[in-house]
């Protein structure tokens, strides 16, 4: 293997750490600007003051995440100069502006408002606070619509012709921005981000709610989070069929690495679990369901799928990668979705707080929308290679004139700073979500609500025979 090569497969792996790190807090901030607008929202339209007590807890955590996903994305932004320099100038009079893009209108809009958002209750009227958190949150969605069209493009690149140079140049913008995968990208990420937020929440509302029973805040977690799963997970089920067919029409070599089918058939098995072997070209000891991944994925029983050796091995994904990947974010999501269902039965009982059972599950799924969004990404960014620019630009051709040792001695030092840092800002989160949440009285200075306090309970969120006035919190 060449030192070029060595470089290259450095480079990769940097790139990979330094974004897996950083997808998981915009993952999670995207949800939770959005959950902080609806109990504001709520505290506003009620009065009740749990809702402000959930709402101030959040907003300590959201704003380290908030910072942790800037200062982890900015270095991503130095990569495409150091490492991948040729690929920056070839797709750069495309990609550049889109990014650029991002920071100048929903960062700065996020950014502006962020301080208002954190420090501004207390010295600006209700209605422009909530104002601010609404901009932070539509921020935080404007900022995942830009990215998601960067990589969309990347994906799935349209709109655009190649100079006389060899550079991508926009010849229509529309189509740049809103590519043949940009819009079912954007859903799914999105409801991605919701489901991760909501289990995060739902998990901190039951780890309480095993200790307290009766906390006011943990019930509203709880309840809301579960919500989220019962609607959200189904839906992104649907919206992820959606995603799996577009792709499948303008990346059919990456759906067949994420089957594992390397022969063009019809009727062609669900592989449910295996080992694909690149060397034989089949998946060892594969359990199949007969005909299922043709319906899936054509929507006929009997409907054609190609497989890998319709391409050059040069020209594959790896394969085990992408295809054990696909099944750990498919598997996280139907566990999601299980979850959601069980607290609809329980809700429907009028049992939701009532089950320890349910309430350890919770906790133990919390963390299972980063796992999810991880695998996703894996499937995505594995499966698009050897390409940067999928069919147009190969990842080899992209690379920097740089040595390995260089790229591996950024590396190590990234991966010593990255786990110091953004360890202890976890552990730091970790142990906001640990303390308590307690309902405290509000000062006149932040206003009376919109509604007198008591006078509009909200049933969905707190279960009847537990009114609001209840003080069994201690």
């Amino acid at each position: 293997m060449s030192e070029f090569l060595n470089a290259e497969l450095l480079a990769r792996a940097q790139f990979a750490f330094t974004i897996a790190f950083h997808i998981v807090f915009p993952a999670f901030t995207i949800g939770l600007a959005s959950y902080l607008a609806v109990l504001e929202g709520l505290w506003l339209r009620t009065g009740n003051d749990a809702y402000l007590a959930t709402y101030r807890y959040w907003l300590k955590i959201f704003a380290v995440a908030f910072g942790m996903g800037v200062v982890s994305g900015l270095v991503m932004s130095y990569q495409f100069g150091t490492n991948w320099a040729v690929f920056s100038d070839k797709a750069g009079p495309v990609i550049g502006p889109l990014m650029g893009y991002e920071v100048l209108s929903a960062f700065f809009l996020e950014a502006g408002f962020l301080g208002i958002m954190l420090f501004g209750m207390q010295k600006v009227g209700r209605r422009l606070h909530y104002f601010a958190t609404l901009m932070v949150a539509f921020g935080t969605l404007f900022s995942a619509f830009w990215i998601l069209s960067v990589n969309s493009w990347m994906q799935t690149p349209a709109g655009y012709v190649i100079n006389e140079v060899g550079q991508f140049v926009p010849a229509d913008w529309w189509q740049v921005v809103f590519n043949p995968s940009f819009p079912y990208r954007l859903v799914h990420m999105v409801l991605a981000a919701y489901l991760t937020t909501a289990f995060v929440v739902g998990g901190v509302g039951a780890w309480h709610l095993l200790r307290h029973r009766e906390n006011r805040p943990a019930r509203i977690m709880f309840s809301m989070g579960l919500w989220m799963a019962t609607i959200v997970a189904p839906v992104q089920i649907v919206a992820g069929d959606m995603h799996g067919l577009n792709t499948l029409e303008h990346q059919p070599r990456k759906v067949a690495a994420m089957e594992g089918h390397y022969e063009t058939g019809r009727g062609v098995p669900l592989i449910l679990f295996g080992l694909p072997n690149d060397e034989t070209e089949e998946v060892d000891y594969a359990l199949e369901v007969p005909n299922v991944a043709s319906f899936i994925l054509t929507h006929d029983w009997q409907g054609e799928v190609k497989g890998l050796k319709e391409w050059p091995r040069e020209d594959r994904p790896p394969v085990a990668i992408v295809f054990w990947a696909f099944r750990v974010m498919v598997g996280v999501g139907f566990l999601m979705a299980t979850l959601g269902l069980w607290a609809l039965y329980a809700r429907m009982r009028g049992r939701l707080y009532d089950s320890p059972l349910l309430k350890r599950v919770a906790v133990v799924l919390a963390p299972s929308g980063f796992i999810a969004v991880l695998a996703g990404w894996v499937v995505t960014e594995v499966g698009r290679q050897p390409y940067t620019v999928y069919g147009m630009l190969r990842t080899s051709d992209s690379l920097s004139p740089i040595a390995a040792p260089a790229v591996a001695t950024s590396l190590a030092i990234f991966a010593i700073v990255y786990f110091v840092v953004f360890g202890l800002g976890t552990l730091y989160m970790l142990k906001l979500m640990a303390h308590r949440p307690e309902v405290t009285e509000r000062g006149p200075e932040e206003g009376k609500p919109m509604r007198a306090a008591g006078t509009t309970p909200v049933a969905a969120f707190e279960e009847p025979e537990h009114p609001e006035g209840d003080s069994h919190d201690d």
